[in-house]
C-alpha cells in the first residue's frame, strides 16, 4: 500500500493524474449526451479528424518553414476539428443519412487527408509520430500541456453545465423541446464544437484511442445501471474517474502501457454493469 502512495509523489505521475481525472470528469458529462444520442462513433471520428488538422499543421509548417504551427500543432488541428464536427452536424441536419454515417465520410477523409499531408512532407522536416498520435501515453503530459487541459476542460464543463437542463430535454424529445422554444439545432451544434474542442486537444496529449474510450465507455457502462439521466451523468463521471485512477496504479506497479490499463479498467466496469444492468 505505502508503495501504491509514493507513485504520486513523483511529478509525471500528478500530472498524469490530473490531466486524466479532469479529462475523465468533463468527458463523462459530454459521453452521457453522446451515448443517449446514439453518437457513439463521434469520438472515434473527431479524433481522427484532428489527426488530419494536425497532419495539415506539421505540412504547411514543413512547407513554409513556420517554426510556430511545428510548436503549436493546435492552431491548425483545432479549426480543422471544429469544421470536421461542424460538417457532420450540418450533413445529419441536411440529408436523410444517419450519424455513422455522416461520421464514417468525415472520419475515412480525414485520415486520408493525414495520411497524404505526412506522406509528402520531406523526411528531413516531419516532426510527426503517428504512435504517439494514436496511442499516445498519459505519463508524457508535460508542464506545458497540463494548464491547456485544465482550461479547456473546465471552460467545457462550465459550458456544459449551464446547457444541461435545455440539452437534456433535447435528448430525450427533440419535437417537445423545439415545441416549447428551445433551439434544438443550435445545440447539438454547440455539442459537436464542444465535443471536437474536448477531444482535440486531449487527444494530442493522451492518444486518438484513449480519447474515443473516456468519451464512450465510462458513459455506456452507466447507462447499463442508471435511472435517470442525471444518475448516468454522475456514474459516468465516477467510473471514468475510478478507471483512471486504478489504472495508472497498475500501470506503475506492473510496468505496462497506462493507456491500455486505463481503457481496460474501463472496460471492466463496464462488464460490471452489464451483470448489475437493471431490468
Amino acid at each position: 500500500m505505502t508503495e501504491v502512495w509514493t507513485l504520486f509523489e513523483f511529478a509525471f505521475m500528478q500530472r498524469a493524474l490530473l490531466a486524466g481525472v479532469c479529462i475523465a470528469i468533463v468527458a463523462g458529462v459530454l459521453g452521457t449526451f453522446v451515448v443517449q444520442r446514439g453518437l457513439a462513433f463521434l469520438g472515434d471520428g473527431l479524433a481522427h479528424a484532428a489527426f488530419g488538422g494536425i497532419a495539415l499543421g506539421a505540412f504547411v509548417a514543413a512547407t513554409f518553414g513556420n517554426s510556430t504551427l511545428l510548436e503549436e500543432p493546435l492552431l491548425v488541428a483545432v479549426p480543422f476539428t471544429l469544421a470536421a464536427a461542424l460538417g457532420i452536424a450540418w450533413v445529419r441536419d441536411r440529408t436523410s443519412l444517419s450519424s455513422d454515417v455522416a461520421i464514417g465520410v468525415f472520419f475515412a477523409v480525414s485520415v486520408a487527408l493525414g495520411v497524404l499531408f505526412i506522406s509528402i512532407i520531406p523526411p528531413e522536416r516531419n516532426v510527426i509520430d503517428v504512435w504517439h498520435l494514436l496511442f499516445g501515453s498519459i505519463l508524457a503530459v508535460g508542464r506545458d500541456d497540463l494548464p491547456v487541459i485544465v482550461a479547456v476542460a473546465g471552460t467545457a464543463l462550465l459550458v456544459l453545465l449551464l446547457l444541461w437542463p435545455r440539452l437534456a430535454y433535447a435528448t430525450f424529445d427533440s419535437d417537445l423541446a423545439r415545441s416549447d422554444g428551445v433551439r434544438v439545432r443550435l445545440l447539438e451544434y454547440a455539442l459537436f464544437a464542444i465535443a471536437a474542442l474536448i477531444v482535440v486537444v486531449s487527444a494530442q496529449v493522451i492518444g486518438i484511442v484513449l480519447m474515443a474510450a473516456y468519451l464512450v465507455i465510462p458513459a455506456a457502462a452507466a447507462r447499463l445501471v442508471a435511472r435517470s439521466l442525471f444518475a448516468m451523468t454522475v456514474l459516468a463521471v465516477a467510473i471514468g474517474v475510478v478507471s483512471t485512477v486504478g489504472g495508472l496504479v497498475v500501470s506503475f506497479l506492473a510496468d505496462i502501457p497506462s493507456g491500455s490499463t486505463i481503457i481496460l479498467s474501463q472496460a471492466l466496469l463496464f462488464l460490471l454493469s452489464t451483470s448489475l444492468q437493471r431490468r
